[in-house]
């Protein structure tokens, strides 16, 4: 499996020289990207379906809302990677459907808080759930999907499967509380930043490549690889996330931007932007945070060296799937670890549509 280490450093080389992205318009995904979903579309075909019934089982009266929260959802990268997993490991089959529509019900849970806390109004171009029913009903409908991915956890015979979603889930929400409890914070470190995006995003992905491994059969060191491969993956993620929460455009995310800022949240390359300000230009942004004013791109460019703290933010992200390789070497070669390498390509070049 080491061959396949190289492989992604080989591909970077030839991505910087010929197959970069034409467009650095943030939220444009390359077609060829989606190479690494092809080989499982049926299973994920599975997982809406899957899905699609969870929402059947609530109350009629409360269906309705449920299934329009699985509208708006992504692009299904978890449950994709408990697939994926669970195919180098040696087994795809109902456990890794199931154990991805678990996955896939927290994080949309998570969305539909997030979205809440955030003001947020739009969502794969659809109105979010608390644009068009408020936060009370929304807070619910989160409540709702939590309880019932924990639910459908609790079935596998596996206990230890329930425990692990249920940590993630717990982690999930404590990353966003202490993120909440960190805004308009200069004094954020950006060790205190990765602990929050380890919580609230990378934590769903390693639950869903270690758990994809041993419903498969993997022994705990493959467990313990593929867990810390998710983890890496789901930082890298976020930090994507973050970089175009600032520089994206709202037509081609399909989504609520600029957030992030507006609510205080000291992002990577926020954090990289105060670390290169001088003492007047922190006294500066400081003046801005102790008030709680909302802070837009504007005025960090008129700060310190926004362009240059975009790209060192995609830089860490770059190097930190990377490393995420390497979790793979000791798994024999397959068209799914080949896959699971396509993913870090993908999410490689998501951070190149960051750079103007």
């Amino acid at each position: 499996m080491k061959s396949f280490t190289r492989l992604i450093l080989v591909y970077r080389t030839v991505n910087q020289d010929n197959t970069k992205p034409k467009s650095n318009d943030a939220g444009i995904l390359p077609e060829d990207l989606l190479l690494p979903f092809e080989l499982i579309s049926e299973r994920l075909s599975e997982v809406d379906e899957f899905i699609r019934r969870q929402a059947r089982a609530f109350d009629p009266g409360v269906e309705g809302y449920i299934s329009y929260v699985c509208e708006i959802s992504g692009k299904r990268i978890r449950p994709a990677l408990a697939i994926l997993a669970g195919g180098a490991c040696g087994k795809i089959g109902q456990g890794q459907i199931k154990i991805g529509t678990v996955i896939e019900l927290v994080h949309l849970a998570s969305l539909v808080h997030d979205d809440i806390i955030d003001g947020a109004e739009l969502r794969r171009d659809m109105p979010t759930v608390s644009a068009k029913w408020g936060a009370t009903l929304s807070v619910l409908l989160g409540d709702c999907l939590f309880a019932r991915a924990l639910e459908m956890a609790a079935g596998f015979e596996d206990n230890a499967i329930s425990q692990r979603v249920a940590t993630a889930a717990a982690a999930v929400c404590q990353g966003e509380i202490l993120q909440t409890q960190r805004r308009f914070d200069l004094n954020l470190t950006r060790g205190e930043y990765f602990r929050m995006i380890e919580m609230k995003t990378g934590s769903l992905f390693a639950t869903a490549t270690e758990l994809g491994a041993r419903i498969a059969g993997a022994d705990e060191q493959t467990q313990a690889n593929l867990r810390n491969f998710g983890m890496k993956v789901g930082i890298a993620y976020q930090i994507y996330d973050d970089c175009l929460d600032l520089v994206g455009k709202e037509e081609l995310a399909g989504k609520t931007l600029r957030t992030d800022l507006a609510k205080g949240k000291l992002t990577l390359p926020v954090l990289n932007l105060i670390a290169s300000a001088t003492k007047s230009q922190r006294e500066k942004l400081n003046k801005h945070l102790l008030l709680m004013e909302p802070i837009d791109v504007t005025t960090l460019a008129g700060i310190a060296d926004y362009d240059g703290s975009i790209e060192q933010a995609t830089e860490t992200g770059k190097e930190i799937l990377a490393q995420a390789i390497q979790h793979l070497d000791d798994l024999p070669e397959s068209p799914y670890c080949s896959a699971l390498i396509q993913v870090t390509q993908y999410l490689d070049s998501l951070l190149d549509t960051c750079l103007s």
